[in-house]
């Protein structure tokens, strides 16, 4: 099954706490005790008047997963829209990237940094 492997930390307001965190474990793999694996986090904030992510929306959350295709799969087949513009997004130095929502309207960028280079 692919998984997300890591972020920092995030703490965000939800109407039905139980429902949003049952969706995150079923279709991420994250529990609220949540072992992730080491890696690279990036903490960037934006301009204001960013069209990277919605306007309404003071965050978004990016989690590093380990096959983005196979992650895909899995949120189709549980009928959940994805969205991807490799030309737009994915550059071999940043990786590839997608974008859910979350049941309550939070947008999810999915993240697979590129593979290391063999030296």
């Amino acid at each position: 099954m692919a998984k997300a492997l890591g972020i920092g930390g995030m703490f965000f307001r939800s109407r039905d706490t139980s429902v949003l965190a049952a969706w995150y474990e079923t279709h991420l793999g994250i529990s609220q005790m949540w072992n992730q694996e080491a890696g690279m986090t990036v903490f960037a904030p934006f301009k204001e008047t960013t069209d990277y992510f919605p306007a309404d929306k003071q965050w978004m959350i990016n989690f590093r997963v380990d096959d983005l295709d196979g992650m895909m799969a899995q949120l189709r087949a549980a009928e959940i829209a994805v969205e991807t513009r490799p030309e737009e997004w994915d550059t071999p130095e940043t990786g590839r990237f997608a974008r859910i929502h979350d049941p309550e309207g939070n947008q999810i960028e999915l993240w697979e940094p590129p593979a290391p280079q063999s030296e």
